[in-house]
């Protein structure tokens, strides 16, 4: 009897006593960058002082790099400069919290210098960083390109 009055009361004092919470995970709240990769393209410090100009872009494939580990997506443009003294640019901002990446292609040249106006082709190639998972949508020059998803 006194066993059951014991567990009986060391029942009642559990069940007053504050249960333990356990403590929160932190979450990703939106997309992120967990690794960013180099943009050969980037604007530079100079650019300040040379006029932006368009090109032409003639191809553009979006597709999953499986060679590389982790798996990543890798961006191929092919395009025409406006003359051979224009230079390739791309901006790639990170992804918003609607995972959306934009990316601005265009050209620059310094007005002072004399070229001929001959079309120079080019072909560029970038690689996305590795993404925190999600579906992301990628826009160039604020038009639509595709997507990809990240596990």
């Amino acid at each position: 009897m006194k066993r059951i009055a014991f567990l009986s009361l060391a029942f009642m004092f559990a069940a007053c006593a504050e249960a333990s919470t356990p403590e929160p995970t932190a979450t990703v709240s939106g997309p992120t960058i967990l690794v960013a990769e180099e943009n050969p393209y980037a604007p530079e410090p100079g650019d300040t002082s040379l006029e932006r100009a368009g090109l032409i872009l003639t191809s553009i494939d979006l597709s999953e790099k499986t060679d590389l580990a982790p798996v990543r997506v890798g961006l191929n443009l092919l395009g025409s400069l406006p003359s051979i003294c224009h230079e390739l640019r791309m901006e790639v901002s990170p992804p918003n919290n609607q995972y959306q990446i934009f990316i601005e292609v265009y050209s620059v040249v310094n007005l002072n210098l004399d070229c001929e106006n001959v079309f120079q082709q080019f072909e560029a190639d970038i690689l996305f960083g590795v993404y925190s998972a999600g579906r992301y949508t990628v826009w160039i020059n604020k038009g639509y390109i595709g997507d990809f998803i990240v596990y």
